[in-house]
């Protein structure tokens, strides 16, 4: 490569890379760091498949552009941690995308519970954008310069996200009976799956430094959850956790269905362009 080249897609932790970029770089990730990326694409990707159902079917207009681009958002983050998962591999995203099984799958079982009404999609995505933007804030410090670099453009957009999540469940919450009624219906059915997102396991233990071990997003999780709690006169849960597995390749019933649907496309014309 020459250093012109060098230049254009050297890694930084401030720099936020296009996955064509990551595709390109020198830098190839262990199979292990491969991993650990699999993981955090997979559960941005399936999480945008569920999001973008809303579009032309959320409660109000404003509503369509919102999860229309928080789905796009988490489409451009599973790219970035897909294309460098590939790259330990010698694999596109898009391969990872589409042309694997469901056994192969690293989402955790939040991701793929189905939306529900809008109340339970909302619970969905407190949970799941509180958890990732305590994630990215801590992975920005990784010494995976690629990682730290990805985590730090995605950090700023999922605060955007779990602000909008905040903000909605506050006014289902403390607005009409109905409203409450299913806010609280939507979190007792989203707080099973949440125990998954905070196991550690040899893999994470085994990437010290370059990895966020889960169980030490917990506190700050709790603490920003309680809060919000608080102020919209809800309790957390006490209700046991789902038996997880997803980060095994182990998934709930509901995986297969969003897989058929994304990936029938480009399984049918392998290769196509448009």
């Amino acid at each position: 490569m020459s250093e012109s080249n060098a230049s254009a897609t050297r890694i930084t932790p401030g720099n936020a890379l296009r996955p064509e970029d990551i595709a390109a770089s020198d830098v190839k990730p262990s199979e292990a760091v491969g991993e650990y990326a699999l993981r955090l694409g997979d559960d941005a990707l399936i999480l945008a498949q569920r999001l973008g159902w809303w579009i032309s079917r959320a409660p109000e207009l404003e509503e369509d552009v919102a999860l229309g681009n928080i789905a796009l958002d988490q489409i451009g983050h599973a790219r970035s941690f897909l294309a460098y998962a590939g790259h330990a591999w010698g694999k596109t995203e898009d391969d990872l995308a589409y042309f694997r099984g469901e056994d192969e799958f690293r989402s955790c079982h939040l991701v793929e519970q189905p939306n529900g009404d809008f109340a339970r999609t909302i619970a969905r995505q407190l949970v799941i954008s509180q958890y990732q933007f305590t994630l990215y804030a801590r992975l920005m410090n990784s010494t995976d310069a690629t990682l730290a670099a990805i985590a730090a453009k995605a950090v700023k957009e999922v605060d955007y996200h779990r602000d909008h999540a905040r903000q909605w469940v506050l006014r289902l919450a403390l607005g009409t009976e109905e409203s409450r009624r299913r806010i609280v219906e939507g979190i007792l059915l989203t707080w099973p799956y949440v125990g998954e997102l905070f196991e550690d396991d040899d893999l994470v233990t085994g990437l010290d430094g370059v990895a966020v071990r889960p169980s030490d997003l917990r506190p700050a999780f709790d603490t920003d959850i309680e809060s919000l709690f608080a102020e919209a006169e809800l309790e957390v849960p006490a209700v046991p956790f789902a038996v997880g597995g997803g980060r095994y390749g182990r998934h709930s019933e509901h995986l297969g269905y969003i897989l058929a649907e994304m990936q029938v496309l480009a399984r049918e014309h392998p290769g196509a362009t448009w």
